[in-house]
């Protein structure tokens, strides 16, 4: 199984991150320890959370993902072979990247998770309320206890990501290693036009959420009547157009080369993508774990990203 470095830490993962979204609203907490038990056993070890997964369920308030992993970390004893991603910003009750919200929200994090560190801690998403040197700092500080291992930041533009590289740099504090942006085969150009030269010329790493464009790219719509008993129906209803079909098609081609679902190939893209060390995807089952795990065992032929580079650039 291969490894990447992420950013220029000693953390080595494989290609495939799993999104901890699902855990807590569309896998309940068995679903969730069966899934997390056959990823391990599929050698992948990158499993990404927030605080804020799954506050937008009736009844939930958040937390509801780490707690599960951190029930399953206790009852497996499995925590060393995870490389553990979770973030801050985002929860109502833990809002933004003060120094004084970080430090509080890491902390229940970790009680949550049953763990005394992380190994990737992002921020969320951009807060312009607050200076770069400040959240940075906070981390620094995180780092220096042990609480955190390497920091990442998800939702910043190229512009923010660069004045945070070089604030860094700069005042000699930690630098965002890691990038999480929303890149796949539908949404492509924000990512490339805008983020792709900063992590270019900064090495660092990518992992990217919507891998699956909120599961179009598994090729199982194909019509609004498609959409409309699934949880993520609204925002998969946006990819029906001629352009997001002319993908599906070229994505169902090339599984058909390979003997596998459009899913394993759309990763496998993302996998092979200059620059990006590993795409996030979420399962809900066993067996669609075994369709994303595929994806790392893939190699496309030129002719296949040829096909699919084609077919995805925008109208």
């Amino acid at each position: 199984m291969q490894h990447r470095t992420i950013g220029t830490s000693d953390l080595k993962v494989v290609p495939l991150v799993f999104g901890g979204n699902v855990f807590g609203w569309t896998a309940d907490e068995r679903t969730s320890f069966s899934i997390l038990d056959a990823f391990v056993d599929h050698g992948l070890n990158f499993i990404d959370t927030a605080d804020v997964y799954s506050a937008w369920v009736d009844g939930h308030q958040g937390g509801e993902s780490e707690a599960i992993i951190g029930k399953w970390f206790k009852e497996s004893g499995k925590r060393d072979k995870i490389v553990l991603a979770t973030k801050v910003g985002m929860l109502s009750t833990r809002p933004g990247l003060s120094a004084a919200n970080i430090e509080a929200a890491v902390n229940d994090s970790l009680k949550r998770l049953k763990t005394d560190y992380i190994d990737v801690y992002f921020s969320h998403r951009d807060d312009d309320k607050t200076p770069l040197v400040d959240t940075l700092g906070a981390y620094q500080k995180l780092i220096a206890a042990g609480k955190v291992r390497v920091i990442g930041a998800s939702n910043y533009t190229g512009e923010r990501l660069e004045e945070a590289l070089n604030i860094s740099a700069k005042e000699g504090i930690p630098a965002y290693q890691v990038l999480q942006p929303e890149y796949n085969l539908y949404d492509r150009a924000g990512y490339e036009n805008d983020l792709e030269p900063v992590i270019k010329a900064h090495k660092v790493s990518v992992v990217t959420y919507y891998s699956l464009a909120s599961g179009f790219l598994s090729g199982k719509y194909r019509s609004k009547t498609d959409t409309e008993n699934s949880a993520r129906g609204a925002k998969v209803a946006g990819y029906l157009n001629d352009r997001g079909l002319r993908i599906v098609s070229a994505l169902v081609k090339v599984a058909d080369r390979h003997d596998t679902e459009p899913a394993a190939i759309a990763l496998a893209w993302l996998i092979a993508r200059p620059g990006v060390t590993a795409p996030i995807a979420s399962a809900t089952s066993v067996k669609q774990l075994e369709t994303l795990a595929h994806a790392t065992r893939i190699t496309l032929a030129p002719e296949d990203v040829a096909l699919l580079d084609e077919a995805s650039n925008p109208d």
